[in-house]
């Protein structure tokens, strides 16, 4: 849809890495875990308490960070973010400023409209606050606060205003969630807050002055911890809409610069966003450098390791399946990595017994409902890959209609049986030649006139003696192998 106006999108994404313990204390982790039941002094910041960093966090942000392309800093500090909150018990963050490990990478994207890149300007570590619980009943309940949360790390990936949709922003979030899960960094469960982002957005509007066409940009807002990408997509339209009412209604103090930043939050319910303050800038945390904790240092060695270790990303993959022996297209691709590693792999070994289109389509059309509806992984699935790639074998050779493959693949799942098996068991028998004469010729003279029919140069009127034949077969003849004989027998019979 054209609108009047450009959308302009930065968004922050913070990532709970997957570790058994907190950033810089020995706390678990565990998700659900009964309220402040995973704290200590460190981690509620009691005086006199020293944290140290956690030294497999460090590694799996730059796993991300190696994976989203960026520039590895080789001397990285920490740095004390401070600001009051209740759920944040020593009153500042430990987080990093200006001297982040990572920046200048990107992420390319496909969209509707083509490749597209979107550019990194940095991803750092950071620890996450606690969690209020307020009461939304109206009726004046305390609020609590869960410090299970609190000093758990994080990488917060931030990026470039390169995001021009909301549809965009939707498939950055979804190919950034396919990354980080594929190389283990992160299961990035949106519903248990280990993926949370901030989209900011304005937009960019064409109007006329005095002066010719102007350019008028509206003041950032920053819209807080969005809980689906659905919502991120629904919040970055809906915010976009709503600068732009707001701009016709009184364009002057947006083209003077009389507005200021604001962060909001979006009701889902509502489905609008909601002001709450005005936005922070860095001078109003009062950054400087955490004096209890050592800075790191990162080699060319220790980054060339982690290069190596994290194998084929689902961009590459999508590119080698889109080629030969694959031959995939695009869609077909995209859909395949969606599901991850272990997806590709299985596929790869149906693929090379049967052949890659039809392995596809046996995963996506049968195999995805399978798993959804057993609520399975594939290596948990019964049907082994080498099993279905028999399937879909026996299926061409024996002209098995794909109704019947399907019944073939339900035995086979539920009892656990070759393809070969499944199919004696069914009693779903080939014809050979001879077999399919007798058939042809009864069919034949049981339909004697639509014979002569198509003598006389009615080509449809075969399609009844074909039809006979088809059903006597039930379904499991080969229709190309059933026109050939059908044609040379009819053939043979004068008009």
């Amino acid at each position: 849809m054209n609108t009047p106006y450009q959308i302009i999108v930065g968004l922050e994404v913070h990532v709970q890495l997957m570790t058994k313990t907190k950033l810089f204390c020995s706390c678990k982790t565990v998700f659900g875990a009964p309220p402040n039941s995973q704290v200590c002094p460190i981690c509620l910041g009691m005086p006199g308490v020293l944290p140290v960093m956690n030294e497999q966090a460090f590694q799996l942000g730059l796993r991300a960070a190696l994976a989203l392309n960026c520039q590895i800093a080789n001397f990285t500090k920490w740095d004390r973010k401070n600001y009051y909150y209740p759920d944040l018990p020593k009153n500042y963050q430990i987080s990093q400023y200006d001297l982040p490990f990572s920046y200048e990478g990107y992420l390319d994207i496909d969209t509707s409209s083509g490749s597209r890149r979107i550019g990194i300007i940095r991803a750092h570590l950071e620890e996450d606050a606690g969690k209020s619980m307020h009461d939304e009943s109206g009726r004046g309940g305390d609020s609590k606060v869960d410090l299970n949360r609190t000093g758990t790390p994080l990488l917060e990936i931030v990026s470039k205003p390169d995001i021009r949709s909301a549809e965009d922003a939707e498939t950055y979030l979804r190919e950034l969630r396919l990354l980080l899960r594929e190389i283990g960094v992160s299961d990035c469960e949106m519903q248990e807050g280990s993926l949370r982002c901030d989209a900011n957005v304005n937009i960019h509007i064409l109007y006329s002055s005095d002066n010719g066409e102007e350019i008028a940009a509206t003041p950032l807002v920053e819209i807080k911890n969005l809980n689906s990408i659905g919502s991120v997509g629904r919040a970055i339209q809906y915010e976009a809409e709503r600068q732009y009412e707001a701009f016709q209604k009184d364009p002057k103090n947006y083209r003077f610069g009389k507005l200021l930043k604001t962060t909001a939050g979006w009701n889902e319910a509502r489905g609008m966003t909601q002001v709450q303050r005005h936005k922070e800038e860095a001078a109003d945390y009062r950054y400087f450098p955490d004096p209890d904790l050592v800075p790191v240092v990162v080699t060319a060695e220790q980054i060339e390791e982690v290069k190596r270790s994290l194998g084929e990303l689902p961009s590459q993959q999508r590119t080698r399946l889109q080629a030969a022996p694959f031959s995939l297209s695009a869609y077909d691709a995209q859909v395949l990595t969606g599901q991850g590693r272990k997806m590709v792999a299985y596929f790869e070994e149906v693929a090379k017994i049967s052949d890659p289109k039809s392995a596809c389509n046996w995963l996506t059309n049968e195999v995805f409902a399978s798993l959804k509806e057993r609520s399975e992984e594939i290596d948990q699935f019964p049907i082994r890959a080498p099993q279905l790639g028999e399937l879909i074998n026996e299926m061409k050779q024996l002209g098995i209609k794909r109704e019947k493959a399907r019944d073939v693949y339900q035995k086979m799942l539920a009892e656990n049986v070759d393809a070969k098996t499944a199919i004696d068991q069914l009693g779903y028998k080939p014809f050979d030649d001879n077999l399919l004469l007798d058939l042809i010729r009864k069919a034949i003279e049981g339909n004697r006139k639509a014979v002569l029919d198509y003598k006389k140069g009615n080509e449809k009127a075969l399609d009844r003696v074909f039809g006979t034949v088809m059903r006597e077969t039930k379904g499991m003849g080969r229709p190309d192998r059933i026109k050939q004989l059908l044609l040379e027998e009819v053939a043979k019979i004068e008009a």
